[in-house]
């Protein structure tokens, strides 16, 4: 009954056996090995993009940081929600690797960044002449921190809000997977097709070991990219271990399996939650992040039985949490855990 984070979980076999088949014999380094060839080209393809630059990182703050750092100068704003991961969980790597632009948070319900909201910020921006930061991008998250999901048309409408303004729009896809199983659109559509610049494409929350694409969709901008990662100190030596990740991640849809089953579980736990009174849940469930709330002291009851998730603030007199699903979540954790609820 584990549901801290699907990062809690360990790694497909399938992507470990890809692992053990990389580590026979020797290969190029820093990115140069035939397996990210195989990568670069099964990316490209899943996202109808023959011209985007491909580069992988270990993991998926620095993912962010360096897709936003080629996105936005030192006096640039990056427009993204309140409680999105570049803001709450990412102590700063942004800013840092940006070299001080600011993060100017947009509010929105249930985790999604309000278009109306959205324009407003950037107006304002754009207002302050000399004396504040100039807008130079926008950052969307998909899986959002509520477990909430975009569809199709909200991603394309908050990219055309920002392309009309002249910004370069990001993607946080730490849970790209699980999104575009939620919604049934193609990787091209969810992205490029929707106006997206750049993508973090995760692999770490859905069975890798640790391992993040960065998909640039405009190749002008993949040297900068190359020459801050080194200098950022991201670029892995033995980089063949990235790229075997990867390409067993991307081999015969693996990738959407995994996010198809590990939302699949969320829609186990949402349905038994939902049969219990004392139960609410906080944001419509998405994907695979569920936000319940209960009465007091079952937390730990909970604990008792051996559950692990996080707590969180709730209302005077009540109990809040966060339950992940992943790709290893089986139907039994999930019904022993709504036993267990139930006392």
């Amino acid at each position: 009954m584990w549901f801290t984070s699907d990062n809690a979980s360990g790694a497909a076999p399938e992507i470990m056996a890809a692992v053990q088949a990389a580590n026979a014999g020797y290969a190029r380094s820093y990115g140069a090995d035939a397996l990210m060839d195989q990568v670069r080209a099964q990316i490209r393809a899943a996202f109808e993009a023959p011209e985007a630059a491909v580069y992988l990182v270990a993991t998926g703050t620095v993912a962010n940081a360096l897709s936003l750092a080629i996105s936005c100068p030192p006096w640039g704003a990056v427009f993204c929600h309140t409680h999105a991961h570049i803001a709450e969980d990412e102590c700063g790597a942004p800013e840092f690797y940006m070299h001080g632009a600011k993060l100017v948070l947009v509010a929105g319900d249930h985790g999604k960044m309000d278009p109306a909201a959205l324009s407003m910020a950037i107006e304002k921006a754009k207002g302050s002449g000399v004396h504040g930061v100039q807008p130079a991008a926008v950052s969307i998250t998909n899986v959002t921190e509520a477990g909430t999901v975009y569809s199709v048309a909200e991603v394309a409408a908050l990219a055309a809000i920002g392309r009309a303004h002249g910004l370069a729009v990001h993607l946080d896809g730490a849970r790209f997977a699980n999104a575009l199983v939620a919604t049934g659109a193609t990787p091209a559509e969810m992205t490029w097709k929707a106006g997206i610049d750049v993508l973090s494409f995760g692999g770490t929350k859905n069975g890798c070991m640790g391992v993040e694409a960065v998909v640039i969709f405009d190749p002008a901008k993949a040297w900068e990219f190359e020459l801050r990662r080194k200098r950022g100190g991201h670029l892995a030596s033995k980089h063949r271990f990235l790229s075997a990740q990867m390409t067993g991640y991307l081999e015969d849809g693996l990738w959407l399996r995994l996010a198809a089953h590990a939302n699949a579980m969320g829609a186990r736990m949402t349905r038994g939650l939902s049969q219990m009174p004392d139960v609410a849940l906080v944001h419509p469930v998405g994907a695979n992040i569920l936000f319940p709330e209960w009465g007091l002291g079952t937390h730990a009851r909970l604990e008792a039985a051996g559950a692990a998730y996080y707590p969180f603030t709730a209302p005077a007199g009540r109990e809040r949490a966060r339950l992940v699903t992943s790709w290893s979540t089986t139907e039994a954790d999930v019904d022993n855990f709504l036993t267990a609820l139930r006392g």
